[in-house]
């Protein structure tokens, strides 16, 4: 079985801070593509890996090579499930706005930027945990 695959996790706390900025103007204006688009960045993270999304891109070309070499790497497991859950609300809040429910799409919204934030502020991925978590809690099959 390889090892399974690991990402700088400065990249994922700067992906961090993009989706707050973006989050946070979605709450102010309401404007609801803006929530789609950030819906799409979720998706290709939870399907094809947090270095793969736009963000992971930018901080690669004007971040990464300013830095020293990460001194840790983490899973990209929890960081795949984390990009699903916010994938999960940024779907919810753009059905919200979009059939006219604005109290919904604020609440998926706000949910959403709150998460977003404590990773970019605080270095806390509420997916990631909930992710940990659930491996704790999964009865695990032996295979023969």
């Amino acid at each position: 079985m390889p090892a399974p695959a690991r990402v700088d996790p400065r990249g994922p706390r700067f992906a961090a801070a993009v989706t707050t900025v973006v989050l946070a103007v979605v709450l102010v204006t309401g404007w609801w593509p803006v929530l789609a688009a950030q819906a799409v960045v979720f998706a290709v993270g939870a399907l094809a890996g947090p270095t793969a999304t736009p963000y992971a891109l930018l901080y690669r070309r004007f971040v990464a090579g300013r830095l020293a070499p990460p001194a840790e790497r983490e899973s990209v497991a929890p960081l795949r499930f984390a990009q699903a859950v916010g994938l999960a609300f940024a779907v919810v809040g753009t059905v919200g706005y979009v059939a006219g429910l604005t109290a919904l799409g604020m609440v998926a919204t706000a949910l959403a930027l709150f998460a977003a934030l404590l990773n970019a502020v605080f270095n806390v991925c509420l997916g990631c945990q909930v992710y940990l978590l659930l491996q704790r809690v999964t009865p695990r099959t032996e295979r023969a």
